[in-house]
């Protein structure tokens, strides 16, 4: 048993080591946040991004870097999941992207305030952090992939764009018709007419317009027009 004045001097001695021990961690993490965080990819760009999406709140709807709501998506890895285009679409008009289905607010940001929060995402998604946050069970469900096709032949825009609605062999969203076997139903210059715009086939369709290049229109025609079973 200890005496009195031993105990003091063990509650000291262990209350300094572990103070030098909460200084140095902090310092060597401090040491390691330029590198760790890609500061040598922080643009003028990024930095108004940052600013913006501070003084809109957006963390009072969605979390990021492990900090704020869980109303809405978490953002830290949403430029890889998504996509710019996806990115920017869902910005410039929540609801035309997810028609009666979200209630993100419409923010009415310019073309140049959409680009800087795009590319303050792109920063966040470039950080070294340790693997947070963890790859959801879900993600081999929805398909999320950041290569440019996947095993089963999805192409990457098809997992960025489409998947939150429409799923194939099970596996996407319910907001959407699922698309198997659609190629019985339809042929590859249906697709894309289709794809390149909706309204004009169908008036009054709920399926957005989506920001689509003429490479992804084809990728995605070729793919739903091998869609047979």
């Amino acid at each position: 048993m200890l005496s009195k004045s031993a105990a003091r001097t063990f509650f000291l001695v262990g209350t300094a080591a572990c103070g030098l021990a909460f200084v140095l961690l902090t310092l060597d993490t401090f040491r390691q946040i330029p590198g760790q965080t890609r500061e040598e990819n922080l643009t003028e760009a990024a930095i108004r991004g940052k600013h913006l999406f501070d003084q809109s709140n957006c963390m009072g709807c969605h979390t990021i870097l492990g900090e704020g709501a869980y109303y809405a998506p978490e953002l830290t890895r949403v430029y890889e999941r998504r996509g710019p285009e996806f990115i920017a679409a869902m910005l410039r008009d929540p609801e035309a992207m997810y028609p009666g289905q979200r209630r993100m607010q419409q923010y009415d940001f310019t073309e140049e305030e959409i680009a800087d929060l795009v590319a303050f995402l792109e920063w966040v998604n470039g950080m070294d952090l340790n693997g947070f946050p963890p790859a959801p069970p879900l993600a081999a469900a929805a398909g999320t992939t950041t290569q440019a096709t996947v095993a089963d032949g999805r192409p990457a825009v098809f997992n960025q764009m489409c998947v939150a609605c429409h799923a194939v062999g099970g596996r996407g969203g319910s907001v959407g018709p699922a698309l198997d076997g659609i190629a019985t139903r339809f042929d590859r210059d249906y697709f894309t007419r289709w794809l390149a715009d909706p309204a004009a086939i169908r008036p009054g369709t709920t399926m957005p317009k989506l920001p689509l290049s003429d490479q992804h229109i084809a990728e995605l025609s070729d793919y739903l027009a091998s869609l047979e079973n």
